[in-house]
């Protein structure tokens, strides 16, 4: 069953939430990034991407990198702009995007459970991107990226959560500049604190990742690599634990460097064995399984996957499996997409423009869109045992970095 457990969360007083919070670290580039702090010292950027503080020309894996995240994080904490909670707590955070809302619970999930496998993945990580949160936490002494984790609806806790929502106000409520409404309770009674850990270790028998496996993985690591200098807080990582019901996946897409040494219509010409193609006057999303855009020297293409090119298992019916399969590898050469360095991935909710810009602007030669996948197909490949490819399913909205930060 599934271990969670409170913590003292370092948070922003009430005055700075909106300046202090920010999007993820891995959906910015370092210089969207240094864009987004100008004039705003307070962001968590400064802690999350702390190369925005660096020379820019500085690898931004390197070592003061990390360092300057440590300092910047205790210079917040000492000027009042941070403060760390007395008692151990758990948080309720409320997300509401084009008046859709998704309400989760913050919390410490076990590394044990990780290790476990009580904790479900669906993906395999990179080792860079690995590698860097794992330095990022160990020198800094803080897990800041919260990991985003689905679970079965608990019927209990769906009542516990609204009613606390109903009674108690939030610490905070403001919209950010995305136009994204957040919302945050401290769940600080005792009772309320002891019933939800004990609803989660007798009804909940397990936890998905749906977000954030590298940074689960590089918790987990930290904790080893501290051997027996682990404090108790080491055990525990950030996550956000929503209700199945409540979640929103959008697609991952992929950009292509280069097409293996074919002609764009010798690619197109290859694709007819396992795809029907049109070509399209308009950018194409596709609207069900089995259906994608490709774009290719200015157009666009509508393929649909051709009966009997793929298989009905959990991964093999999968758009990203079948694309994997029957393009990826069996045209371009990319075996490995979590280390071949000719692919990149586009979160869905960056648009078919981004694409677009990518290709045309000569860094990428091809673009694919998806129809994303369902939480169910992902709660079933990751009871299976079976991985997706990575970068397969893409959560909107993103929870802020810096609103509840754990420190180790």
């Amino acid at each position: 069953m599934a271990t969670i457990s409170p913590f003292k969360a370092v948070r922003p007083t009430s005055s700075y939430a909106l300046q202090v919070a920010s999007p993820p670290y891995d959906v910015l580039s370092s210089q969207e990034a240094r864009d987004a702090v100008a004039g705003n010292p307070y962001s968590f950027l400064h802690v999350t991407k702390s190369e925005v503080d660096m020379p820019a020309d500085l690898s931004i894996y390197d070592v003061s990198v990390y360092e300057k995240a440590k300092s910047n994080l205790a210079a917040m904490l000492q000027k009042g702009i941070l403060l760390q909670e007395e008692n151990a707590c758990y948080y309720i955070y409320e997300l509401t995007m084009d008046g859709i809302s998704q309400t989760g619970l913050v919390c410490c999930s076990s590394v044990d459970d990780y290790e476990n496998d009580i904790i479900k993945k669906h993906e395999y990580t990179r080792p860079e991107k690995e590698q860097d949160r794992i330095n990022h936490i160990a020198i800094s002494g803080a897990q800041t990226g919260n990991v985003f984790l689905a679970y079965r609806n608990v019927a209990a806790m769906d009542k516990l959560i609204g009613e606390w929502k109903t009674n108690h106000a939030p610490v905070y409520d403001f919209k950010a500049d995305d136009g994204i409404l957040h919302r945050i309770w401290v769940v600080d009674e005792d009772k309320t604190v002891s019933t939800i850990t004990a609803t989660f270790a007798h009804e909940v028998p397990c936890t998905y990742i749906a977000d954030g496996h590298h940074r689960a993985a590089s918790a987990a690591k930290v904790r080893k690599s501290l051997g027996d200098k682990a404090g108790p807080e080491a055990n525990g990582f950030l996550t956000t634990l929503f209700p199945a019901d409540e979640l929103r996946i959008l697609p991952y897409n992929r950009v292509i460097k280069d097409l293996n040494g074919m002609t764009p219509e010798d690619l197109i010409s290859a694709l007819q064995d396992d795809f029907m193609i049109s070509s399209e006057e308009e950018p194409v999303d596709p609207k069900e399984l089995h259906e994608f855009g490709m774009y290719l020297e200015g157009k666009w293409y509508h393929l649909t996957a051709i009966n009997g090119t793929y298989t009905n298992d959990p991964i093999g019916v999968l758009d990203v499996t079948i694309l994997s399969n029957n393009v990826l590898e069996k045209l371009l050469g990319i075996a490995d997409q979590r280390t071949d360095k000719r692919i990149d991935f586009v979160g869905g909710i960056r648009g078919l423009k981004e694409l677009e810009k990518r290709v045309d602007s000569g860094e990428m030669k091809l673009a694919f869109s998806f129809h994303p996948v369902t939480i169910h197909q992902l709660f079933d490949i990751a009871d299976s045992g079976n991985v997706m490819p990575p970068k397969s399913t893409w959560f909107e909205p993103k929870l802020r970095d810096g609103l509840l930060t754990h420190l180790i």
